[in-house]
């Protein structure tokens, strides 16, 4: 059973916001779900931009600026549908995600992708990747209980960017 007074306990802690909630949002994702690639992304679905926030594996996928979109099955399902996308084979990865050679060399070959939805508009993602067939129904019913703990990550970054301008 998932620990979520962790999370919130990670997220009451006063300084270094957003980054504790970050950790202890990838901890509870191992705990709930299982993930060995995690990253958190924001989504501008109005300019079509997404941004890394957040990474378990920096130095392979920093947290970097805005990129654009790739327009793919992947974003009618993830942001106009706003349903988690579920790809368990590299083979269905490589058909939304240009980096899937990247991704396999990590020894991944499935992704969940679950959206952040705030206000009826997709905010970010969480994505979730681990070893091939890995995220059963089961996996992927237990991942819906991250959209909470999803929404007040991008909600304390919305905040520090706030307050950062």
């Amino acid at each position: 059973m998932p620990d979520y007074q962790k999370f919130v306990a990670a997220v009451a802690e006063a300084g270094s916001q957003p980054a504790k909630a970050f950790v202890a949002l990838e901890v509870l994702t191992k705990e709930l779900v299982g993930v060995k690639l995690f990253t958190i992304m924001t989504s501008d679905t109005t300019d079509k931009l997404s941004e890394r926030i957040y990474s378990n594996m920096p130095d392979v996928y920093p947290v970097s600026g805005t990129k654009p979109y790739n327009e793919t099955h992947w974003s009618e399902i993830t942001l106009n549908q706003k349903k988690t996308f579920v790809a368990n084979t590299i083979e269905d990865i490589a058909d939304v995600f240009d980096d899937h050679a990247l991704i396999q060399s990590l020894g991944c070959e499935s992704v969940i992708n679950v959206p952040i939805i705030v206000d009826g508009e997709v905010i970010g993602t969480l994505n979730c990747l681990h070893d091939k067939d890995f995220y059963t129904e089961d996996r992927i019913q237990a991942a819906e209980a991250l959209k909470l703990p999803g929404i007040v990550c991008m909600l304390l970054h919305a905040q520090q960017k706030k307050e950062a301008k």
